[in-house]
């Protein structure tokens, strides 16, 4: 059932198990003192990753996880443990180890063999010792990944009535629980409730949120957190004075951004940096091999970049993204630097304060930024840098769209900010650019006319307002005038309205009057409805306010932006359209 892995070294020397007792750091903490420091690797030994050499043994080892030691240490203490735990969290951040220390912390003896649980496990006792190297019989450990189905769960059932052989606790650790089928955890549910008071359970998972909630339900659940970039890379450092490599403070800065809060990414990361500084003897991590090593853009490189982008110097600009590009900086990754920047001059623009960098020119430059740009001018820029960094992601040529992109942002950086550009648009509306409907007075009238004839659009006002409107209505949506003169009206419908409209419109007019009109259909096409022509006179203006150079630059800056009419100029049109 257990498949936990015996390191090589102990496969190969029998001494190696007290070396690894004696030596082994922590994955994840404050390093051991001096006096534990790990003895270099014998000649004929297979070399361990440093996620391996690292690992946490105690929990004072163990960094960035202090409330759930608080919780463990009280729980030993008042003697009130839980019969499940359930340790959740990003890749990398110590789930299993913990599980490996808090089983270490159970069955802990002391080196008198006489103690009784304790946050702090001895490391020497046999059970310490046997937990640490992976071969106690009592400490069992599964990967659902592989082991996902009823029959597994099955042995765990039968093997949790039988007493622990030579430990305190029987404990299971079951890493990627989440793995595990509907059928097998509804199988466990019985057992992970009520278990053996000699059995304890401890689950480890990436993806809390697939597991049941009957499992959640009765389990302790720890959220082990994203590990700080400062402190991974304090603890990077560390790690580097214990294997004797030099490294940059830089350096250390973007390994430890870069792991995203793994420690075990991190390390990973610093392993593959001191071999690749190990390529030509100096045995340095330096922030440019760093950098080199996973294609990202020189930061002195950004800021110049992201100054070019603001001063409007279009060739240096594409002249500095090609550069970037021969040395391998991926536009994707260019494009997430320049965002990284403005986020972090935005930071310090807010708080205050110097900007978060690690040497004192970028605070300096960051800084200087953070005094010359407006708060809406850094949210602009990260508006723009955003859309094409989704630009850029889904482009069939990355490079180009890059180029595209930063350039359309260097054409923002004249605009004004919206506020302005929302004062200047109201003072142009002021000016008679504004969106204007016809109004009542002479909006309709037939341009065939004669003077002192009838004003169609007046006349339809009447019969509005003496209450008649649904005729009204129709009047200035179907009707076409061919002839308006007092008492007479030759007229035709607009085309999709069936209905004979003439003896509607006689009594309307006979109402408003007091006369009889002669209303008759005819056969010219007539002038356009009122309606027609107050959505005509609403379009033509609208392309004039458009062809406004300053409504141009604003809807080149928000393509999404609509015109909003307003509502004194647009209250008669909007009575006629409801």
């Amino acid at each position: 059932m257990g498949d936990s892995e015996i390191p090589e070294d102990l496969e190969t020397d029998p001494s190696a198990a007290e070396l690894e007792a004696a030596g082994q750091s922590a994955m994840f903490g404050a390093v051991p003192p001096p006096e534990r420091s790990q003895p270099p690797v014998a000649p004929g030994q297979p070399y361990r990753v440093l996620a391996r050499k690292y690992r946490p043994q105690t929990f004072s080892e163990l960094i960035g996880q202090e409330p759930m030691v608080r919780t463990l240490a009280n729980a030993i203490a008042r003697d009130r443990l839980a019969h499940a735990f359930l340790m959740t969290g990003v890749r990398g951040v110590g789930k299993t180890s913990t599980a490996r220390l808090i089983a270490k912390a159970l069955n802990c003896v002391g080196p008198d063999g006489q103690g009784g649980p304790t946050i702090d496990p001895c490391g020497e006792c046999e059970p310490c010792r046997a937990i640490a190297e992976g071969r106690h019989i009592d400490v069992i450990e599964m990967d659902a990944a592989s082991h996902t189905g009823v029959d597994d769960v099955r042995e765990i059932i039968e093997a949790v009535r039988y007493a622990a052989v030579s430990a305190r606790y029987k404990i299971y650790i079951i890493d990627e629980v989440h793995m595990l089928s509907r059928n097998a955890f509804n199988a466990l549910l019985k057992t992970l409730e009520e278990p053996p008071a000699h059995v304890k359970f401890l689950f480890a998972t990436t993806e809390v949120e697939k597991l049941p909630v009957t499992v959640l339900s009765r389990t302790q659940r720890f959220d082990l957190r994203r590990i700080p970039a400062d402190l991974l890379q304090a603890h990077f450092g560390e790690i580097c004075r214990k294997e004797g490599v030099e490294a940059d403070e830089e350096a250390l800065h973007i390994i430890a951004n870069a792991a995203e809060g793994s420690v075990r990414d991190g390390l990973s990361i610093l392993d593959q940096a001191i071999a690749h500084a190990d390529l030509d003897g100096e045995g340095k991590v330096t922030a440019e091999r760093v950098r080199d090593m996973l294609g990202l853009a020189d930061k002195g490189a950004q800021r110049r970049l992201l100054r070019q982008l603001l001063e409007g110097d279009a060739q240096a600009m594409l002249a500095a993204v090609a550069d970037q590009y021969a040395l391998g900086v991926e536009p994707l990754a260019l494009m997430r630097g320049l965002m990284d920047l403005t986020h972090r001059i935005t930071v310090a623009q807010i708080s205050g304060g110097e900007a978060d960098a690690p040497g004192a020119d970028e605070r300096a430059d960051l800084s200087d930024l953070a005094a010359r740009l407006s708060a809406a001018q850094l949210h602009r820029l990260w508006q723009l840098l955003l859309k094409g960094h989704e630009e850029v992601r889904q482009a069939p040529d990355p490079l180009v769209s890059a180029r595209m992109a930063l350039l359309r942002v260097m054409h923002a950086t004249d605009l004004p900010d919206p506020a302005k550009l929302a004062r200047k648009i109201e003072e142009l509306a002021e000016r008679g650019f504004s969106v204007a409907a016809p109004s009542a007075e002479g909006a309709g009238a037939p341009a065939s006319a004669p003077s002192g004839a009838l004003d169609w659009a007046r006349l339809v006002q009447q019969v509005d307002d003496s209450g008649q409107l649904r005729v009204a209505q129709l009047m200035h949506d179907w009707v076409r005038v061919i002839e308006l003169e007092p008492g007479r009206l030759v007229f035709r419908v607009e085309a999709g309205l069936s209905e004979d409209l003439a003896p509607e419109l006689r009594d309307a007019l006979f109402k408003l009057t007091g006369e009889r009109w002669q209303v008759e259909k005819g056969e010219a096409s007539g002038k356009p409805t009122l309606r027609a022509q107050a959505e005509a006179e609403k379009a033509e203006a609208e392309a004039r306010l458009r062809e406004h150079p300053l409504v141009k630059a604003a809807f080149e800056v928000f393509p999404d932006a609509e015109l909003a009419e307003e509502r004194d100029n647009v209250a008669q049109a909007g009575k006629w359209s409801r």
